[in-house]
């Protein structure tokens, strides 16, 4: 049996596995909160493995690990091990407890519901919820990107087979998020987060056993001409390097489709437990992902080398979203393929379920049922359905054209949602005196900043030429016309205006505030 057949066969399996948890949870998926939230009863193991798994896919696996590696060498780890400590483990630990309390004392079942009950403001749920449908758009296309990419280099599919794996990989993670809503999506989280685990470890123990082993791999890393530092522990970038561990790590915090993960878990004891589970599941995943990635330039190159695979320059730009494909197909034996294969489509489908599942619930409960009379929760479920294939479809759409990177669309999408609602969900869990002017404010700069970049150098419109050129010109000591330093800017920008916009506004109403907190003891 050729690799090929077996990795389809173990598809096969994969697929029949994964509709059969969607059939199995749609009976038990009776109301909104059941089809969102698990009835707010999900336990430690799920609730870990299903934040670990939308946080980590092909898009921190193909993209972030190959660029990054690129840029880094082996200091890109630290990536991983920001992800760990900040984006995974902090979270649990700070926002955990006071999310799943208080957005259960309020009701709210998304992010927009909690901003419009904590601050009293159906003004701030519209606007919210138009920005996750948004931006959460591109952040798909770039999971889809990824998935393909992989599935391409397996296959050996032309440009048409580009396109059918995104379409097929949106009508199966689809599928079961219809049937069986957040359940079915933790179940299947929890056993994608397993094949995730198998296979980053086996393709990391490849990576360095074909590069002669690790003392041999950093030698040789410290060889290549033209870029110092790949083997040291700061890299050849320490300041870009900071700039990539605060959007892919902080960004966590503020991301509804992470945060959610909260409102659903069973109670503080699962909480507890799930901050360990978490942790290490993100240590794993992300620091296995960068330290593999860090080794790419011995893969890899731009200049024919003998031994590695040509990888082709882009506008003045190695072709990063093929550097990771290349590594697996030099580093790993045939029979491995099929593992990693799983591994991808595991880490994709989990973050499309969440994303898609966000999405629609928040357009569904934050948008449409405040304008419809007398919505019964069969009706509410049925529209949460319905949009999920609509949010799949436009997703799909834009994933098929391949002029953005894997790291673009997620940098944009990361920084528009994380800068707008970092400082307002932070703050809002733990102090009182925040304002809904404060949000207001943050909304603003955190969409802003983002919309301001991709006009200036994500489309590359002319007519903004001469002012890209004075912005280039001044030649800032950091590269922070980078989209992703410019998504880390707006995170870190949230968490200052916040509480100084609320020292000069008008007070919160102190009647709402105490019923917010009267569930913390």
């Amino acid at each position: 049996m050729n690799t090929q057949t077996s990795t389809i066969l173990i598809l096969i399996v994969y697929i029949i596995i994964m509709l059969g948890i969607g059939f199995y949870t749609v009976k038990k998926t009776k109301s909104v909160n059941d089809f969102v939230l698990g009835g707010r009863n999900v336990g430690s193991w799920l609730t870990a493995f299903a934040y670990g798994t939308s946080y980590f896919s092909a898009v921190v696996f193909i993209g972030y690990a190959g660029q990054f590696g690129w840029n880094f060498g082996i200091s890109s780890t630290w990536i991983g091990i920001g992800n760990a400590i900040i984006g995974s483990m902090l979270p649990w630990i700070i926002l955990g407890k006071r999310t799943r309390l208080m957005s259960n004392h309020l009701g709210a079942k998304t992010m927009p519901e909690f901003f419009e009950k904590r601050f009293n403001s159906p003004s701030l749920k519209l606007v919210s919820a138009v920005i996750v449908f948004v931006f959460l758009i591109p952040y798909t296309a770039s999971v889809y990107n990824g998935l393909s990419r992989l599935f391409s280099m397996a296959f050996n599919l032309g440009e048409n087979g580009y396109a059918y794996i995104i379409i097929a990989m949106a009508i199966l993670s689809a599928v079961y998020v219809i049937l069986g809503g957040y359940s079915a999506t933790a179940i299947n989280d929890f056993i994608q987060g397993i094949v995730m685990l198998i296979g980053i470890s086996a393709v990391v123990y490849c990576t360095v056993k074909n590069a002669g082993g690790f003392s041999t791999a950093l030698d040789n890393l410290r060889q290549i001409e033209g870029v110092k530092n790949l083997d040291t522990v700061f890299g050849p970038d320490p300041w870009n390097l900071f700039g990539v561990v605060i959007l892919t790590s902080l960004g966590t915090w503020g991301l509804p489709q992470m945060v959610q993960k909260f409102y659903a878990i069973k109670d503080e004891n699962a909480i507890a437990k799930g901050t360990i589970i978490s942790t290490l599941f993100a240590f794993v995943v992300a620091g296995g992902s960068y330290f593999m990635g860090g080794f790419i330039r011995l893969y890899c190159t731009v200049s024919g080398e003998a031994g590695k695979s040509n990888i082709n320059v882009i506008n003045g730009k190695p072709e990063f979203d093929a550097m990771v494909p290349a590594l697996l197909e030099s580093a790993l034996p045939d029979i491995l393929i099929g593992l990693v294969v799983m591994l991808v489509l595991s880490a994709s489908l989990s973050t499309l379920s969440s994303l898609v599942l966000t999405s629609s619930s928040t357009l569904t409960i934050d948008l449409i049922k405040p304008r419809t009379k007398n919505m019964t929760d069969k009706k509410e479920v049925f529209i949460l359905r319905v949009l999920i294939a609509v949010f799949l479809i436009v997703s799909v759409i834009i994933a098929l054209n391949k002029n953005s990177s894997i790291t673009t669309l997620m940098s944009y999408s990361w920084g528009a949602l994380s800068g707008a609602f970092l400082g307002p969900f932070l703050y809002g869990l733990f102090s009182k005196k925040i304002t809904s002017a404060a949000c207001w404010t943050s909304f603003v700069l955190g969409i802003g900043i983002t919309l301001v970049h991709m006009i200036l150098f994500g489309f590359g419109f002319s007519a903004f030429d001469g002012l890209k050129q004075s912005i280039v010109g001044l030649n800032l000591p950091m590269n922070i016309l980078s989209p992703i330093n410019a998504g880390a800017f707006s995170m870190i920008l949230s968490l200052i205006v916040v509480p100084v916009v609320s020292i000069f506004t008008q007070k919160p109403d102190e009647k709402v505030v105490d019923d917010a907190f009267s569930c913390i003891k």
